[in-house]
């Protein structure tokens, strides 16, 4: 299965789901995209997490909120207990 680019922007409903393709409101940050690279970079031992939430001055505006490595176990100290965040990690086998 090919891998879904990701892209900096607006998210867009997807119109497989049956939806018409339209702006959601959201604006992802470019850093979003950056830092995401980076922790999908498996040549990057310096990171391999990402929290990605809301910038405290915007309800519209998606930013990095934090960033490290040490896996599940880091990244899981780091999940605030008052607000929505959306997040990603790099697993090895």
């Amino acid at each position: 299965m090919p891998k879904a680019p990701m892209l900096a922007g607006t998210m867009q409903t997807d119109p497989r789901s049956g939806g018409v393709k339209r702006s959601s409101g959201v604006n992802v940050l470019p850093l979003v995209s950056e830092v995401w690279g980076q922790v999908r970079d498996d040549a990057n031992k310096d990171l391999d997490w990402v929290l990605i939430g809301y910038d405290s001055n915007s309800k519209k505006d998606m930013t990095v909120l934090d960033k490290g490595n040490g896996g599940v176990d880091a990244v899981s100290t780091k999940l605030p207990d008052t607000e929505p965040v959306f997040g990603g990690v790099r697993l090895s086998s």
